[in-house]
């Protein structure tokens, strides 16, 4: 059975001044969204949420990738994923759908992505917060590419509903200044290879 979508949403961010100070480059933030009917709704404990995440995912990945690279012109440098579930599902239900390969590696291949999709997944009612985490596409310990895109929905999710998002940036962090994980560290005697020490 076709997945039950019912809006396809889109959320651009530019940053021009950040800590009341001009951004020479300013920071752009995307995100593609779809609000759709869980597919487990009302079926009490479901044991097997493969068949679905089968059906589903390649879909829903497919529709958020190219969503988010048209309005990205095809050039993402952070990403992440996120999703909602409704009151009247699980958290699993979210993330069956976000965690699938199906869903994420439609964006990570369409951007030569190294590092994995970081991502949220929470249940909620409608207009609750929707929380996008980035990174760095190549580089997961390049701090200035560590950003979130926040954005709300008034009327969803519905309580049979589930919230889908792809997020990206074109640039990093307005005016980061905090340096990378790597010379903490080189700072700490850490070798990047062992960073706990052992």
């Amino acid at each position: 059975m076709a997945i039950e979508i019912r809006r396809t949403l889109q959320f651009t961010q530019t940053t021009q001044v950040e800590g009341a100070r001009k951004v020479p480059e300013p920071t752009k933030l995307f995100a593609a969204m779809a609000i759709i009917r869980n597919p487990w709704f009302g079926r009490g404990f479901v044991e097997d949420l493969k068949p679905e995440i089968r059906e589903h995912c390649p879909m829903l990945g497919t529709l958020l990738t190219d969503t988010l690279l048209g309005m990205s012109g095809g050039i993402i440098e952070g990403v992440g994923k996120a999703s909602v579930v409704g009151m009247g599902g699980e958290v699993e239900h979210a993330q069956a759908l976000t965690h699938s390969l199906w869903f994420g590696n439609q964006l990570r291949d369409a951007i030569q992505a190294k590092t994995y999709l970081v991502f949220s997944n929470t249940r909620g009612a409608a207009g609750c917060m929707i929380t996008i985490p980035l990174m760095d596409k190549e580089d997961g310990g390049r701090r200035s590419h560590y950003q979130t895109i926040q954005t709300t929905i008034p009327d969803a999710p519905a309580d049979d509903e589930i919230i889908l998002a792809l997020g990206g940036s074109l640039g990093g962090h307005p005016l980061h200044r905090i340096g990378n994980r790597y010379e903490d560290l080189e700072e700490m005697g850490r070798s990047v290879d062992n960073p706990a020490g052992v």
